[in-house]
């Protein structure tokens, strides 16, 4: 029996001429093609052979696409499933996302981009997507940028390092805890579709790991990962950033730069705190995921690109919708398919794991012969801890316990943490106002602000007074987060960018040369 060509295509469209397109277009690109005009013809189809992707529109005269989708999702199949939907159908394409398809186009169908959602569905993106010119990034996105970078901190693409390691990043990802175990799940079923996926979890817990993870298991995985910290990046800049720009669209633009769509062009491109953007931002961002096209700056011409979005946000965005502060329609794009990473205190079973892995790590990096250990009474008072900071916070009491331990061996006094840790350290926000103490001798004691004290005299300088309150608490956020500012503003209710604009406002240079953030 002569065996099936390995990239065999079924194309489902009631139209025979735009059939015909279809099959013309994909019989030049060297693949197999079948045809069917109908959900029965092409049920009839998948039962007599197995294809290596089925593309189909989502209106059929006895059905939807919708039907063959569930059909080889019932059936555990392995062909992936590229909806066309009507244009402007955001409904239909989400729904194609949610129910299994690898990607979805619009019509009018781009052959071009037809061509390239296909290559890249069966691994074969190379075909279709020329590399991307890193060396013309700005350098002034070291700062917010990372591509395919071992380190948690930022570097610049222009000098990255080779491509990570296959498994490394899921390797990273410690604990054999349920909730763990359901993330990991996740990650292996969104790593084969293009659905756009939204990480939420609490700074510190590792939302980019996930997201450089699933970048990893999935066909895309030779292709450029780009991580973009949306509230590190100025609001006037982040057009040009996003899109690129043209040289002469400003002051300033020599040369013609890429931004980050186009750097990220055949792999994935990674948003961590999305919700930052300005709404004004998030329209323009709407649109380039909807038609898969941006404009530079200063261009007159769209470009088409070809990415995988992947997004984090420790806020909760649902809430933000009904706000005002985040729009509805993107928020429907982006969450597909949601991922929760879990906080560290509710996994805390694998606490010992985690240590294990970060100590390991630790030790490889520093060229160390022997790993680190903890005593049972170090993993005692650590277990004990809340971890407002979660697996970051975690990462940085052992660096800190391993630089100063005489040993191997890291006991409970190197640890530095109290031996009984509060379950709340957070205190309620009247408490914070009752415990400062007067900034200046010049101001009022602060209890004259409570109302049982109604009678004492009125400060004669309230901005400078209540500048003096704020710096305090500030200041003691700072501290008991160990001047982790993502932590301490979480805290707080304030993004990072909220907290650097304060800090810096009111003078707070409390653990400015940590470089934590």
């Amino acid at each position: 029996m002569k065996s099936l060509p390995p990239l065999s295509l079924l194309v489902v469209d009631d139209e025979p001429d735009l059939r015909t397109l279809y099959e013309l277009t994909l019989l030049r690109e060297g693949y197999d093609v079948e045809a069917a005009g109908s959900v029965e013809q092409a049920l009839e189809a998948l039962n007599g052979r197995t294809y290596s992707a089925v593309i189909t529109d989502m209106r059929l005269p006895d059905g939807t696409g919708l039907d063959i989708l569930r059909w080889l999702v019932q059936g555990d199949r392995g062909e992936k499933a590229i909806v066309i939907t009507a244009y402007g159908s955001a409904e239909n394409a989400v729904e194609a996302l949610r129910a299994g398809a690898y990607d979805y186009l619009t019509k009018p169908v781009d052959l071009r981009q037809f061509r390239a959602v296909i290559g890249s569905a069966l691994g074969r993106t190379g075909i279709t997507i020329a590399p991307t010119n890193l060396s013309k990034l700005p350098s002034e996105r070291a700062r917010s940028v990372q591509h395919e970078s071992g380190s948690s901190s930022p570097t610049s693409i222009a000098s990255a390092p080779p491509a990570v390691p296959a498994g490394r990043w899921l390797a990273r990802m410690a604990g054999r805890s349920a909730a763990m175990e359901q993330v990991r799940g996740l990650i292996d079923k969104v790593a084969r579709s293009m659905a756009p996926v939204l990480i939420s979890g609490e700074s510190g817990t590792g939302k980019e790991l996930v997201a450089r993870s699933i970048h990893e298991v999935s066909v895309r995985s030779s292709q450029p990962f780009i991580a973009v910290n949306c509230s590190a990046i100025p609001e006037q800049l982040l057009e040009a950033e996003f899109f690129g720009y043209r040289k002469g669209a400003f002051t300033g633009a020599a040369e013609d730069r890429e931004g980050f769509f186009q750097a990220a062009n055949g792999g994935t491109l990674f948003l961590d705190e999305i919700g930052d953007l300005p709404l004004s931002m998030q329209s323009k961002l709407l649109r380039a995921i909807q038609e898969r096209q941006v404009r530079p700056v200063g261009a007159v011409s769209e470009l088409p690109v070809n990415v995988r979005l992947l997004s984090a946000t420790h806020k909760d965005l649902g809430a933000e919708v009904h706000q005002g502060q985040f729009r509805q329609d993107l928020y429907y794009r982006l969450n597909v398919i949601p991922i929760r990473v879990p906080p560290l205190r509710e996994r805390i079973a694998d606490l010992a794991d985690i240590a294990a892995h970060v100590l390991e790590r630790i030790a490889r990096d520093a060229g160390a012969p022997t790993v680190p250990q903890l005593t049972p009474e170090a993993l005692e008072r650590l277990a004990s801890y809340a971890f407002p900071g979660n697996v970051r916070e975690l990462e940085n009491l052992l660096h800190r316990a391993v630089a100063l331990s005489a040993s191997n061996r890291i006991g409970a006094e190197d640890i530095g943490l109290p031996a009984i840790a509060p379950s709340n350290p957070e205190p309620a926000q009247p408490q914070l106002f009752a415990k400062v103490a007067p900034a200046a001798a010049s101001p009022p004691p602060l209890h004259a602000l409570t109302a049982a004290n109604a009678d004492a005299p009125l400060p004669d300088n309230l901005v400078e007074l209540l500048d003096a309150v704020e710096r305090d608490i500030l200041e003691r956020a700072l501290e008991r987060h160990r001047f982790n500012r993502t932590a301490a503003g979480a805290s707080l209710g304030l993004s990072l960018r909220q907290m650097r604009y304060r800090m810096a406002r009111l003078g707070v240079n409390v653990g400015a040369d940590s470089g934590s953030e």
